[in-house]
């Protein structure tokens, strides 16, 4: 398998497992789609890790494979291709990609499908599709021109440019970096610290956020105002306020 599942502490990492590079091909979107679909489902599941290894994260789709492909069959393959990576987007958990080395191209997109990003100082990351004649695919034009706003994304997307971390730091692509030897201790810390946490309250934040971010102010408020209510309903809640109140902030235990 090019990409494999481990679940340790409630956190589930997706391994991507390709050598040298992790290039994402498309039994490796698969995979990605299949997994994903998995960790949703698990209820030992609470958090999730993306991670390449220590060397790689992911440098970009397998462009011997592509350069195969005709218009008919990237028509036929390019929802197939988005949905692979929608899949991890929409994963109701907290999701943080570990990036290490190179993450350009697909590598780049998949990291902008997590919640958070820990990148080592050896990192590399860009959208370099324009120098091969074609645009980010796999939502790439999308989900970087919402993270670090539209001028800056059509500079990396129209350059097709690689930024180091300290840059990505600046432009918001990555929100941390770290010593490369320890981007994946300090991203499987922050998912198992939020697996701890409770998972309804989690889910409600993430897809109000997310969900708010897609819509008018209005509908994101209403979606917000539904699942804050709707958390009334939950032991979770009960628990956090009943500690909150019996011992201070900070103290409670989720089930």
């Amino acid at each position: 398998m090019t990409v494999h599942l481990e679940v340790a502490e409630g956190v589930g990492t997706l391994r991507l497992d390709r050598p040298p590079m992790n290039a994402l091909d498309i039994a490796s979107q698969d995979r990605l789609k299949e997994l994903a679909e998995e960790v949703t489902r698990r209820e030992d599941v609470r958090a999730v890790v993306i991670h390449g290894g220590e060397k790689v994260f992911a440098a970009g789709a397998d462009i011997k494979e592509m350069q195969a492909m005709d218009h008919t069959a990237m028509v036929l393959r390019s929802k197939a291709l988005q949905d692979s990576f929608t899949a991890v987007a929409r994963i109701p958990k907290p999701v943080v990609a570990a990036v290490t080395g190179y993450a350009l191209g697909g590598g780049c997109e998949l990291a902008l499908c997590a919640d958070y990003r820990i990148a080592g100082e050896n990192a590399k990351l860009g959208q370099p599709e324009i120098l091969l004649g074609l645009i980010p695919g796999a939502g790439g034009t999308q989900r970087l021109s919402r993270l670090i706003g539209p001028s800056k994304a059509k500079d990396l997307i129209f350059t097709g440019r690689q930024v180091r971390a300290d840059e990505a730091l600046a432009l918001g692509l990555v929100d941390r970096v770290v010593p490369a030897g320890e981007v994946h201790a300090q991203a499987h810390a922050w998912a198992a610290k939020l697996a701890q946490g409770p998972a309804i309250a989690l889910r409600a934040a993430k897809e109000s956020i997310d969900t708010g971010l897609e819509t008018d102010i209005d509908t994101g408020l209403a979606v917000e105002r539904n699942w804050f209510a709707g958390l009334f309903a939950t032991e979770d809640r009960e628990r956090g306020m009943r500690s909150f109140v019996e011992e201070g902030p900070g103290k409670a235990k989720f089930r």
